[in-house]
């Protein structure tokens, strides 16, 4: 069957994606919600983690894009996709079982983030 959207274009929504949320995290690196969303045991504080995810964000959707090493950027996204889920939207989801849009946007994200890794040609 002929794919009707080829696989490397949705890689590359993805990772322009991924962008975006870089941008996000530059942007809400001043708002002290975002920075109190940082769990308070990690060390460096709340601004150096939005600052290392957005970098992180960009470094990832560049693996992607330009097709060097995306098999590890996407595994070490989604890794890093799973840690947000486990540190930072686990507790308000125990609390309110309705705070579930967060985790689930993760999780998705997290899962295509393998699948991109997995079909990356080795």
């Amino acid at each position: 069957m002929k794919q009707f959207f080829p696989t490397r274009f949705a890689e590359i929504i993805y990772a322009f994606t991924m962008v975006a949320y870089g941008f996000l995290h530059l942007k809400s690196a001043g708002d002290e919600k975002a920075i109190q969303a940082v769990p308070s045991f990690m060390p460096g504080g709340g601004t150096f983690w939005i600052y290392f995810t957005a970098i992180a964000f960009f470094a990832a959707a560049a693996a992607i894009i330009i097709n060097k090493q995306k098999a590890l950027a996407a595994y070490l996204l989604a890794g890093m996709l799973v840690v947000f889920i486990l540190m930072v939207h686990l507790k308000p989801f125990l609390a309110n079982p309705y705070n579930v849009i967060q985790p689930l946007k993760d999780v998705g994200l997290a899962m295509a983030a393998i699948i991109i890794g997995n079909n990356a040609k080795k």
